[in-house]
């Protein structure tokens, strides 16, 4: 299982990767329903960091496949 510090530099680098190569779904990414720490029981940890790195994967996956199938139909 992945560290909490590997997991944290995942994230960094797939939110930069979404601010630099997909501008238009970096505006979104406040708008992510997954989030650290939500409630007051929450806590960062791995599960929760694996989760957060999974949506974001997930987000610019399914933003690129729409991008590349409304290409397609042009």
């Amino acid at each position: 299982m992945k560290r909490i510090q590997e997991l944290n530099k995942e994230i960094n680098d797939m939110t930069l990767k979404i601010q630099q190569e997909h501008p238009a779904l970096y505006k979104y990414l406040d708008e992510n329903p997954i989030t650290i720490a939500n409630s007051e029981e929450s806590e960062i940890n791995i599960k929760n960091l694996s989760n957060w790195l999974d949506s974001l994967k997930q987000l610019l996956k399914h933003h690129i496949e729409d991008h590349q199938s409304s290409n397609i139909k042009k």
